[in-house]
């Protein structure tokens, strides 16, 4: 089967086979539902609200993500300046200790005292030690603690420093402020910094458990308490290191205070935590924390050296509540990165110690062992722009909901004016023009017969499709209008009148022709005899010389588009059809509304120049469509037969036709054979310039007296008698069942 007969219409004939005009896609109707949905997007108004939705949503997101870039710049740039001034201001307070230390340390009658304890033998607390001479008293031991208290005790108060001790190479104690403290060697919680001071150098630590009993800021007196010591090497008249002198700190009083200064709104804290993720400093949040079951709810209870910075995977402020142990869980993205060493600032957002998601910048002090952050919630963080988001989801909400008002007013409107022209056609009324019956369809509209009130004359009349009027479509219709008015010839179809009904119907009046198409005349009645071939040729030159001569091109002569007539008296008048393609060669503009540099006409009968550059067609491309019209009615068949389009296009512009004679095995004149190959060079400087050149070579052919007016007559009679041709309406009128009916319209 050949792909190309789904395009082509049945064979009204039986028993004959010939070859059928195409038939377009858009008569389908998968077509015709995308022709009118393309329509309706194009004269609805709710169409312009899609065109804002789409526009808000681009220039929404483009703001909103310069927007919450230029926000998270400032954010990142706000955490890293108050990170760098609590580091500047802790490092300075941890110098300004170290420099109290060293000049205490350095002080003669502390040195003095010092000495005198690290020179006494035996043991600190009175008892004889077998190594030691016992001619060292416990009295001297005591005096000479005594005295160092008595030296030191002006230096601790007014460095805020809360007790001592001293200790030997050994790391023991040989004397302190808490005398249950004397006499203990290596104490864990100590051994940390006094290797450092022992090895010359001062050293703050960080704060940790105390372990003797201390008061707290409450003034309860208990072990586990936060503290920290400022130690300082103590140094011999040789300057070798001979001991230690550790002075006690309390971190809530200005270590702690000097973070807290770092805080950013509502939810803002700075902290420090040591190597093990332990907060060496209080949070800001800590009757919360309680109540989240993260610190321990008892009196006076504190997040310093009691919470670990670890993430308990999702937000308990919201009512999450971990499955596991908090030692089991990891560390919070922050501090991991701090521990390892790596300070950053990630203002994407991670979670904390709550499992709330936070921005943050942090960094490590490895000469202190410990990490430094400040922190302030997402939420807090963006609060102006989620401001902004809800603010564009709001509008972006009316702005849809008035989209969907709109189509739906737009549909409603729409349906009510196609209802009102239908109920006009349905009327049977039309201005002064009665409607009959409907006799075709059109690319653009239908095609009813009719008459004239007044003047009783049948008339086709030819309607815009309600489903079709747009801007773009009325302008169309009108043009064809106005093309075909400027046209006089005999042979062109001739208007009456143009007008627009109160409903919004647009429709044209035009003769109304009851002959037969090319088309069917050759389906039905098999190849016609040259002779009559040259009789019709001849009137189809002079129509297009004419629309050539106003400098307009048809760009889709075929069969369907040429009527073949009884009129006035005479039988076989041509009649061309279907000037609604037609290109004015000298107005693009004009061109560009029936085109716009696509393809269009029928590729069974369409140029070379028109396959391949469309706007370039003139005259001679019309020649060339009428010289295949010729070989078909000669032949009963297309110049060039394919399985698909593409390949008949193809062949148009590289294959050279089968010369008719070898169609019909030698019946055909060497004049009128080469007249219709000249139509169909490739060149078109080869083929006929004119229409007028072509009807004189058709003139000259010898099979040009072959057929008469008488001829004509009793052809026209014996079938008009026998009924055997059917009343068809023009193909401009229906375009013999509508040029899109038949038409590969490929535009």
């Amino acid at each position: 089967m050949n792909p190309l007969n789904l395009f082509r219409r049945n064979s009204q004939a039986s028993g004959s086979v010939h070859p059928q005009a195409h038939m377009t896609f858009r008569q389908t109707s998968v077509g015709r539902s995308l022709s009118r949905t393309a329509l309706l997007l194009k004269k609805n108004l709710w169409f312009w609200p899609v065109i804002a939705i789409v526009l808000l949503s681009i220039i929404g997101v483009t703001v909103r993500r310069a927007i919450e870039t230029t926000m998270k710049e400032n954010l990142r740039s706000q955490l890293q300046t108050l990170l760098n001034a609590e580091t500047a201001m802790l490092r300075k307070w941890f110098q300004s200790q170290a420099a109290n230390a060293e000049t205490v340390a350095n002080d003669l009658q502390v040195r003095q005292a010092a000495y005198r304890l690290l020179d006494l033998k035996g043991d600190l607390n009175g008892a004889p030690d077998s190594a030691q001479p016992e001619t060292t008293p416990a009295t001297a031991r005591a005096t000479t603690q005594q005295d160092l208290q008595t030296v030191l005790a002006p230096e601790l108060a007014s460095r805020k420093f809360i007790g001592f001790f001293v200790v030997d190479r050994s790391q023991r104690i040989v004397a302190a402020s808490d005398a249950s403290l004397v006499g203990q060697r290596e104490i864990p919680q100590y051994e940390q910094f006094l290797k450092r001071v022992l090895d010359g150098k001062t050293v703050v630590s960080t704060p940790f458990p105390s372990v003797v009993m201390m008061k707290n800021e409450y003034g309860e007196s208990r072990t586990g308490e936060a503290t920290m010591y400022v130690c300082a090497p103590l140094r011999d008249q040789s300057f070798n290191v001979v001991g230690a002198l550790a002075l006690q700190l309390r971190p809530e009083l200005e270590f702690t205070q000097i973070l807290q200064l770092g805080r950013i709104g509502k939810s803002g804290e700075t902290y420090a935590f040591d190597s093990n993720g332990v907060m060496v400093s209080n949070s800001r949040f800590d009757e919360d924390l309680i109540l989240l079951g993260i610190l321990a709810d008892r009196e006076h209870s504190r997040s310093i050296l009691n919470i670990q910075v670890r993430d308990p995977s999702a937000d308990m402020t919201k009512g999450y509540r971990p499955n596991r142990r908090r030692a089991e869980m990891p560390l919070t993205k922050m501090a991991a990165a701090a521990i390892d060493g790596n300070a950053g600032v990630d203002v994407e957002g991670y979670r904390d110690y709550r499992g709330v998601p936070v921005t943050g910048a942090w960094t490590w002090l490895p000469e202190y062992q410990l990490g430094l952050t400040t922190e302030i919630d997402v939420a807090e963080a963006f609060h102006a722009l989620t401001i902004l988001r809800r603010t564009f989801w709001i509008l972006y909400g009316l702005l849809v909901a008035s989209a969907v008002a709109i189509f739906v007013f737009t549909v409603v409107v729409a349906r009510m004016h196609r209802e009102a022209r239908a109920a006009a056609i349905e009327a049977q009324q039309l201005g002064q023009y009665t409607l009959e019956e409907k006799i075709g369809a059109g690319a653009m509209g239908v095609v009813y017969r009719g008459r004239h009130a007044m003047l009783r004359r049948a008339t086709a009349i030819k309607l815009l499709d309600v489903d079709k009027v747009d801007k773009a479509s009325i302008e169309r219709f009108e043009r064809e209008v106005q093309i075909t008015c400027q046209l006089n010839h005999p042979s062109t179809i001739q208007i009456y009148d143009f007008g627009r009904t109160p409903e919004g119907v647009f429709y044209y009046a035009m003769e109304y022709l009851g002959g037969v198409d090319l088309q069917t005349l050759v389906e039905k009645y098999g190849p016609q005899p040259g002779g009559r071939v040259i009789y019709i040729l001849l009137q189809a030159c002079g129509s297009l010389y004419e629309a050539h001569s106003k400098g307009l091109v048809h760009r889709d002569i075929k069969p369907a588009n040429i009527m073949l007539n009884r009129r006035g008296g005479e039988s076989d008048v041509v009649k061309v059809l279907d000037f609604g393609l037609v290109k004015a060669i000298d107005e693009k503009k004009q061109a560009g509304q029936t085109s716009d540099g696509g393809l269009t006409g029928t590729p069974l009968y369409m140029s070379p120049e028109a396959i391949q550059t469309p706007l370039s067609v003139d005259a001679r491309s019309d020649l060339y469509s009428l010289g295949a019209v010729a070989y078909f009615l000669l032949t009963g068949h297309a110049v060039f037969d394919a399985d698909n389009i593409v390949a008949l296009c193809q062949k148009h512009v590289d294959e050279t036709p089968m010369p008719p004679s070898e169609r019909l095995g030698g019946e055909v004149s060497d004049e009128l054979e080469n007249a219709i190959l000249s139509c169909l060079e490739k060149s078109r400087a080869k083929r006929p310039q004119t229409a007028r050149d072509l009807a004189q070579m058709l003139a000259k052919c010898p099979e040009a007296a072959d057929w008469s007016i008488e001829k004509a007559e009793a052809w026209w009679g014996k079938y008009e008698r026998g009924q055997a041709i059917e009343n068809t309406p023009s193909a401009d009128i229906a375009s013999t069942q509508s040029s899109f009916d038949r038409t590969m319209d490929v535009n």
